[in-house]
């Protein structure tokens, strides 16, 4: 029996002392973003299941064991989302964005739902950045979208960061390999754990990704897809190298990366922290030129990425002190109804003037009203009393006094730059 007074496995709660980190990983990401012409958006937290069944992939761990799907009271199959590139795409066809002008770049901070092994940053409940270019195969769109997350990772401060590189092809280089990677597999099949095997048919690329030691051996000697591109694939890739060369950005290629999602071809690549031990991925993603078809829609190339807020912080060095959120705190000598009004009605007027203000609600003496205010490591203390108002600055340690009842304090507090 489930515990009402626990989170439910895999999922956390953010508490208030979390929060401006995950904030400043907010405003980073779209600082960054947003001065390159991406534009937010949000897509609903579930979707009709067929979405992701068809675009992610039946053959993927995903769409086999990982989605939270439900039937609703009209008896349509919805799932919460476990990724968000394919919602967004089917907003960029449902809401005509193919009439903008290409690439339509989008980003967004979502949370996503896979039911997977919980661990250290990798939770059941998770929240991502991401963006999306739509509308465009040029390999600058590549380029640019993986330097801005390199930008935003390194704003951040996250450690020991490696870029992998890789390219799956286009659909004609793709079909002849897999066909001579399907050969391969059969041919070994004795040696291969028993969940590649059972998708050598629907996905024989998942065999890179396998943590299985006999199959792991196997894959030492298969073909490579970079070896059998075709010349335009190989262009693609050339182009792509050439402007991340030109931006000094450094990579390695890595000829058996695979993403964990079908849609993907052409560009795929991740971002390591060897921060983060043996699950080192942080961010990564690709092109996925045929995933509007995959779902009904015109063909439209796109190239997108998705980081975890959770394993940037995790990987994350140096990220700035929160600043504190008070600046300035009310605090009560005497406790009569007058000087209650005075102190909420000088609260308010301080609000108004911009600077941030809490006054005291919880019936403390003075000492322990200070104490509180030492807590909240604010600026001011306001004493009002039926005397008028004391301002003791703890940065200076001058007190002044005023009279009860205007605005002048919040004048003088936004005088001297605390605004």
């Amino acid at each position: 029996m489930s515990d009402p007074l626990q989170a439910p496995r895999g999922t956390f709660d953010i508490l208030p002392e979390q929060a401006p980190l995950r904030l400043a990983v907010e405003s980073v990401t779209r600082s960054v973003l947003e001065s390159a012409g991406y534009q937010r958006i949000e897509t609903p937290t579930f979707e009709a299941t067929e979405l992701f069944s068809r675009s992610v992939g039946e053959a993927t761990d995903i769409v086999q064991k990982e989605m939270y799907s439900f039937v609703d009271g009209g008896e349509r199959s919805l799932t919460l989302r476990p990724e968000v590139t394919a919602p967004i795409v089917r907003a960029y066809l449902q809401h005509g964005m193919h009439k903008l002008a290409q690439p339509v770049k989008l980003w967004y901070l979502s949370s996503c739902f896979r039911y997977e092994r919980a661990q250290k940053g990798r939770y059941r409940q998770f929240w991502q950045i991401g963006a999306e270019a739509i509308g465009s195969d040029d390999p600058a769109v590549d380029a640019e979208s993986i330097a801005l997350l390199a930008e935003i990772l390194e704003q951040l401060g996250v450690k020991g960061l490696q870029l992998r590189l890789g390219s799956l092809g286009g659909p004609a280089s793709r079909g002849r390999y897999r066909e001579m990677l399907t050969s391969y597999l059969r041919a070994n099949e004795d040696r291969l754990a028993d969940d590649v095997k059972a998708r050598i048919d629907l996905n024989p690329l998942r065999a890179f990704d396998s943590s299985d030691e006999a199959t792991r051996d196997v894959m030492q000697s298969a073909p490579l897809l970079l070896d059998h591109l075709d010349q335009d694939d190989l262009d693609h890739f050339a182009q792509l190298r050439s402007l991340l060369d030109s931006i000094g950005l450094a990579y390695s290629i890595d000829p058996t990366l695979v993403r964990g999602l079908d849609y993907y071809s052409r560009t795929v690549f991740e971002f390591n922290s060897d921060a983060l031990g043996a699950q080192s991925g942080v961010g990564g993603g690709g092109r996925y030129d045929g995933l509007a078809e995959q779902i009904d829609g015109p063909p439209t190339p796109g190239f997108g990425w998705a980081a975890g807020v959770e394993r940037i912080l995790l990987a994350a060095d140096g990220l700035p002190e929160p600043e504190p959120l008070t600046v300035l705190f009310v605090a009560f000598t005497d406790d009569d109804a007058a000087t209650r009004s005075a102190g909420f009605a000088l609260s308010a007027a301080a609000r108004r003037a911009g600077v941030p203000t809490q006054i005291e609600m919880a019936g403390r003496s003075i000492k322990g009203q200070f104490k509180h205010a030492d807590r909240l490591k604010t600026r001011f203390v306001a004493a009002v009393s039926s005397e008028g108002i004391e301002l003791k600055d703890f940065e200076s340690g001058q007190s002044t006094a005023f009279d009860t009842g205007d605005a002048a304090l919040a004048a003088v507090l936004r005088g001297r730059g605390v605004s």
